[in-house]
């Protein structure tokens, strides 16, 4: 792996499965953070300045400050399907690889992106209250009715895997999918019997609409009041990708003022949520934390792919998984130097 015996020096942010941790520790001298919140800033940065590889979190923002001055470092591992939380161009720039863990979590997520479009459609953690207040006394013929699911209209923004996988659920359960994406995609639409209409036609006509786009300068807040204000007052929204791609302001007044029937939320604007923010105070929303690929075999995959995808960057190859494939032949000569680097 090494021009000498040295073995590269890796830093992980955060503690994943033991086998991942296992595989790094036999391959380097392997740092980790081991407390519960993610490490500061100055920590990464003087951990970037000393390793030939970071395995992050979405929770690290890995930026020019932590890039730059880096003359190490060799490959940014990150544990997740999006990249947004790591500086790409500052990266190429610095001749360092970003890789990241698509397909592994498409499943996972999927399932857990249908299971809140559920639990809204049917109002399930507001009956849950309802029955641990106490407020249970009757079985009421009027009592906390939902929406029904099967038969109803999904759009889908963003069919990327996720979006694709979400779709699919869909046909189970006898749902018309819509869907709106930059460009058409007419194999799956004939084969999942989907229909392209653009962003607007889908709010307007969707009983449910699910968020699966990825965060850019272009999708930051591609869902606000206009947006919302299309919507139909039963429809309900679901968000399982990136906090940033819904003005969380205009939501809340949106379900304040139940122009919208309810939201289900896996990621927010800012992470983790303030408990002082209105949107806790609604009924009609479910907040989760960021959990949508927490399975133990899907975090387990996606740690051994991180991993996989950084020691294949330290034997000096270019893993499948890499965001900036472009810097290949710079990134290769910076390798030789920088891999013998005691």
């Amino acid at each position: 792996m090494s021009e000498g015996n040295a073995k590269p020096r890796v830093f992980l942010t955060r503690a994943i499965v033991n086998t991942a941790m296992q595989a790094l520790d036999r391959e380097t001298r392997l740092d980790v953070w081991r407390q519960e919140l993610p490490p500061p800033k100055a920590v990464l940065t003087e951990a970037a300045t000393r390793s030939h590889g970071l395995l992050t979190l979405l929770t690290d923002s890995i930026d020019s400050d932590v890039l730059t001055g880096s003359d190490k470092l060799l490959v940014v591992s990150n544990m997740a399907t999006g990249f947004d939380n790591v500086d790409v161009k500052t990266a190429s720039q610095n001749r360092i690889l970003v890789t990241r863990t698509p397909g592994v979590l498409t499943k996972t997520t999927a399932d857990f992106a249908f299971a809140l479009l559920l639990a809204a459609a049917r109002r399930i953690t507001e009956a849950d209250r309802h029955v641990r207040s106490g407020r249970w006394q009757t079985w009421e013929p009027q009592g906390l009715l939902g929406r029904d699911v099967f038969g109803g209209t999904l759009g889908i923004v963003g069919l990327g895997q996720i979006g694709l996988a979400v779709a699919k659920r869909a046909r189970g359960f006898g749902m018309r999918v819509l869907y709106y994406s930059r460009s058409r995609k007419p194999a799956l639409e004939k084969r999942w019997r989907l229909t392209w209409v653009g962003l607007d036609e889908l709010l307007e006509q969707a009983d449910f609409v699910s968020l699966h786009a990825p965060l850019t300068p272009e999708t930051q807040h591609l869902i606000g009041k206009r947006e919302l204000d299309l919507m139909r007052p039963e429809a309900i929204l679901i968000n399982t990708t990136r906090g940033g791609l819904l003005d969380q302001r205009a939501l809340y007044e949106a379900l304040r003022d139940k122009r919208i029937a309810g939201a289900a939320l896996d990621v927010t604007e800012v992470e983790p949520i303030s408990g002082n923010d209105q949107l806790l105070r609604l009924e009609n929303v479910i907040i989760t934390p960021h959990i949508g690929s927490a399975s133990v075999e899907t975090r387990t995959r996606m740690a051994l792919l991180a991993v996989d995808n950084l020691l294949t960057a330290l034997r000096g190859y270019m893993p499948r998984q890499t965001v900036n494939p472009e810097i290949a032949q710079p990134w290769r000569k910076a390798y030789k130097a920088r891999i013998a680097l005691p």
